[in-house]
């Protein structure tokens, strides 16, 4: 499997990266690789240009800011699994990050590239939706901010134009109230049918994120208006759970028909939800 030909820039600054951007009229942009590379090499795409922005140190961290936690989009999934910060402030991103792939997935991709790519099977995205993240975007008039819930706009399609690039995440801080189930496909690791669950017992909600499931990763808002105000109970989780595939149109394809998607989709709902209101 071999790229078709391309052009490659390996700028030293975020300038110069959205400068290599506007230069080509189909150009892409280069994190970890792990999901642009393999595209490549089948020609699903065939760029121009690649960008290549994994040695910008300046989108590489994970801080405080605010009250919430920034991450630069060059992060890493395994400086995400075994940030310290992260298991304390918002554990639920850590959880996710050990899900992802193997050890060698996880040295190298990285958040950013992922979300960009918006593989409807992709992990991520399901905790970003539960946690009402905001994503910071650097383009040629400045910068902008989209919520999550905006972000993933189609099958392999984010809200990122081709001109632009995400430079960071910002999420919340949580309790420990968190979890998240995932059926995934044996080979590659992708989800199948994952579920990300906040609970928020003082106020008696929750926010669920679905991926894997349809064409673009989801919040089950009916499983969270059925819960809203109420006591989860065992009872109670598993009749909200019922309603997690409700309104989607599910995915059938060659790893699971729409009925066992549907099924698995309502079955880890009801247990991360479980498992998240255990934890404390």
């Amino acid at each position: 499997m071999i790229p078709a030909p391309f052009d490659y820039a390996r700028p030293q600054s975020l300038d110069e990266a959205l400068a290599a951007l506007a230069s080509s009229d189909d150009a892409k942009v280069l994190a970890g690789g792990h999901s642009l590379i393999p595209a490549m090499k089948l020609r699903l795409a065939q760029p121009r240009m690649v960008v290549d922005i994994s040695r910008l140190s300046g989108l590489n961290y994970i801080r405080a800011a605010n009250g919430s936690i920034a991450i630069g989009a060059a992060t890493t999934h395994h400086a995400i699994e075994s940030s310290a910060l992260l298991n304390e402030k918002c554990p639920l991103l850590p959880e996710v990050a050990a899900q992802i792939g193997d050890a060698q997935v996880r040295n190298r991709g990285t958040i950013g590239g992922s979300l960009v790519h918006a593989d409807p099977a992709a992990d991520w995205p399901a905790a970003i939706l539960a946690l009402d993240a905001q994503l910071e975007i650097a383009g040629p008039n400045g910068r902008r901010t989209v919520a999550a819930g905006d972000f993933f706009v189609e099958m392999m399609q984010s809200a990122v134009q081709s001109n632009e690039i995400l430079v960071e995440i910002r999420v919340p801080i949580t309790g420990r109230s968190v979890a998240y189930a995932k059926f995934a496909q044996k080979a590659s690791g992708f989800a199948i049918a994952g579920v990300a669950a906040i609970v928020e017992a003082a106020s008696k909600t929750v926010r669920v994120g679905v991926t894997g499931v349809a064409r673009k990763a989801f919040r089950a808002t009916a499983v969270e208006d059925a819960l809203s105000g109420a006591n989860l109970t065992a009872a109670n989780i598993a009749a909200a759970a019922d309603k997690a595939d409700g309104g989607v149109e599910t995915l059938n394809d060659m790893h699971a028909s729409a009925e066992f998607r549907a099924h698995l989709t309502r079955v880890n709902t009801r247990r991360a939800l479980e498992q998240a209101a255990k934890r404390r």
